[in-house]
Formats: structure tokens, C-alpha cells, sequence
């Protein structure tokens, strides 16, 4: 391993530029306008905003009537996913539920896409 050592103020500054390099290329990304149907929520935000039990996503997943993807011991349901339960009336819920999971997990996205921008 070699080991370099620099001046403090030296990297001070080079922080400094990277840091300003990181922000320019930031704010001059697209604006990521993404399909609602491609995010993927966890269970506790279905939970959460369609009003409905732990235990009846969990039968959905056992009955492999739902598509999953666990994560790190969390499981995760791409938006398209949820409509096609409601269509089916899999889930009692309404249109109003599914616009507030979306409209939450699109708030919460910028929201952290903010922080990593101030760091």
C-alpha cells in the first residue's frame, strides 16, 4: 500500500472542487421524470397507504398471487404490481390510496436526492 501525504490546505481545496463538481453535475441532470409503474415501494408503505394488513400482503406473497423482490430482508412491490392488484380486487383499496403511495414515495425520493445533494 502506498501511502501519499498532502498539505492540509491543499486538501481542503480539493474537496472543495469536488464537491463543487458533484453539485454542478447534480443540478444539471435531467430532471428523472420516472414512470410511477417501474418504483418500487416496501411493505410498510403498501401497508400504509392502501389500509391494508401485514398479514394479507404476506398471504399474497404465499399464494404467489403478488411479485415480490426481497432486499435485505425487505420486500418490495413495483407500482404496477399494486395496480394490477386493485384491478383484479385482489386488495380492497381505491385510487385515492394508490395516488398517496406514489405521491409519498416520489416526495420521499427528492427528499433524500436533497440530503445527498447537501453532503
Amino acid at each position: 500500500m502506498e501511502v501519499i501525504t498532502i498539505d492540509s490546505q491543499a486538501y481542503k481545496e480539493l474537496v472543495t472542487k469536488i464537491n463543487t463538481i458533484a453539485k454542478f453535475v447534480i443540478d444539471h441532470q435531467k430532471d428523472e421524470t420516472v414512470n410511477p409503474d417501474e418504483m418500487w415501494v416496501d411493505s410498510y408503505e403498501v401497508c400504509t397507504f392502501l389500509k391494508i394488513s401485514e398479514r394479507t400482503l404476506q398471504r399474497l406473497r404465499s399464494n404467489r398471487i403478488i411479485s415480490y423482490s426481497i432486499i435485505s430482508g425487505k420486500s418490495y412491490y413495483t407500482i404496477a404490481e399494486i395496480k394490477r392488484m386493485l384491478n383484479e380486487k385482489r386488495i380492497r383499496s381505491n385510487e385515492e390510496c394508490l395516488n398517496n403511495l406514489i405521491n409519498n414515495y416520489t416526495l420521499y425520493a427528492k427528499q433524500r436526492r436533497a440530503v445527498k445533494t447537501d453532503k
